[in-house]
């Protein structure tokens, strides 16, 4: 059988949606400047999709910044991978100011968040230890983990009691083979909005012997009181032992950083073959990452205006009968129940005649029946865009409960 013919004949859960979804709800083109009120189709629409956590993507001192430094280094300095020909004062500048934020003793800088973390998790482990995770775990994280020769256990979602259980045969095991213990969580979940039971999962080590690793891609610049994070919200900044986020999010920029004892990201520097083996990050997002966290720091009313958007909006949500499950961040999801039909339909109904663009998220993503629409709201905000997006996800709402949306072209087209 030639290896590609199978690709034709089935495209996966979300390619099969692809002659109907391809460029406008999968791979969507949003063009002008990056803020709230963007060009989708030819027609603004006001945008809760881009995670800009704090407005830095286009803030005045970013974009001077960003311009200089493509000015004074071009984007390819410095050329070749950090530990031969791509190592400068300002990437460990920028490491040591990281580490100091985040209460760690170093950093590391990291190309990207998704090849980053699965780099850590490689030259962490070998073939004799344990992997303990949380189901909801990003995709990276799941991917790491299929590359892991050992033996790994799940819990289900911020289940600590389950999580304690996981300890107990991972500790079994560990015994057995002579190697260690890796808890991997997250601090907020990018999908659902709720925060990682850190605290809980930390107390766990007065009983067992693990190391913690979390992912705080969403949570760093937006939780904690000087905005460093999960942990640090949640007062176990010292019990977490690695920490991971990517500038992704509120530094609406690219890479990523690892951060713990010196020791870990000594050999962490040595051992992660996405770092040794691909081009160091260039100079021009370095000195461009340096200025956000500059800002991150020292301008806290980026995120005190987060804040005032999320809760206007996960207040008017509450107000008007919407769920938003269990999120306790700025991720805000409204949870509906829908068929993946009901879903183009209703999404396509508040694109197209209320000019809200927002992410739908359907199965195999989340379970069949349910529909998420999936909400990032900024510092960029106002609250006349809350007030306008509430309006809308009214009238749509009440469309869905009354059925308007089950036998529309698109949902026959959709075929659940």
């Amino acid at each position: 059988m030639d290896l590609f013919a199978k690709l034709h004949t089935n495209l996966g859960p979300l390619g099969k949606h692809s002659q109907y979804s391809d460029g406008y709800y999968m791979f969507p083109k949003l063009e002008g400047e990056i803020s709230p009120r963007m060009q989708f189709q030819g027609r603004e629409v006001l945008t809760w999709s881009l995670n800009n956590y704090l407005g830095l993507a286009n803030h005045p001192e970013v974009r001077k910044t960003d311009a200089e430094a493509a000015a004074k280094w071009g984007a390819a300095y410095p050329m070749g991978a950090r530990m031969m020909t791509g190592q400068t004062s300002l990437h460990e500048k920028l490491e040591d100011e990281l580490a100091e934020f985040v209460g760690k003793e170093k950093a590391y800088l990291l190309n990207y968040g998704y090849q980053g973390i699965m780099s850590v998790i490689d030259a962490l482990l070998d073939r004799k230890d344990v992997v303990v995770y949380d189901s909801e775990c990003h995709a990276c994280i799941i991917d790491a983990l299929r590359m892991h020769m050992g033996k790994r256990y799940v819990f289900p979602h911020n289940d600590i009691e389950n999580c304690e259980k996981q300890l107990e045969r991972a500790t079994k095991l560990a015994a057995e083979t002579g190697g260690g213990i890796l808890v991997i969580t997250e601090g907020v979940f990018g999908m659902t909005g709720d925060q990682g039971k850190l605290k809980e999962i930390c107390d766990l080590k007065e009983k067992f012997e693990f190391r913690l690793l979390v992912d705080d891609a969403h949570g760093f610049g937006t939780l904690g009181k000087t905005g460093a994070g999960t942990a640090e919200e949640q007062g176990v900044t010292k019990e977490v032992d690695l920490y991971f986020s990517t500038f992704a999010k509120s530094m609406a920029s690219i890479g990523a950083f690892i951060a713990g004892d010196e020791k870990v990201v000594h050999y962490l520097r040595f051992n992660m073959r996405s770092q040794i083996f691909a081009k160091s990050l260039p100079m021009l997002l370095v000195e461009g990452a340096l200025k956000r966290l500059e800002l991150l720091k020292t301008q806290p009313e980026l995120k005190d205006n987060l804040w005032k958007i999320v809760n206007a909006l996960r207040n008017g949500l509450h107000e008007n009968g919407f769920s938003t499950g269990a999120s306790n961040s700025p991720v805000t999801p409204v949870v509906l129940n829908g068929t993946v039909g009901e879903a183009a339909a209703l999404s396509h109904d508040l694109r197209e005649n209320y000019n809200i663009f927002c992410s739908v998220v359907i199965y195999p993503v989340v379970p069949k029946g349910m529909i998420i629409l999936r909400l990032i709201p900024t510092a960029v905000h106002t609250l006349e865009d809350v007030q306008e997006t509430l309006t809308a996800f009214a009238a749509v709402k009440d469309k869905l409960t009354s059925g308007q949306y089950r036998n529309s072209e698109l949902a026959v087209a959709f075929g659940e």
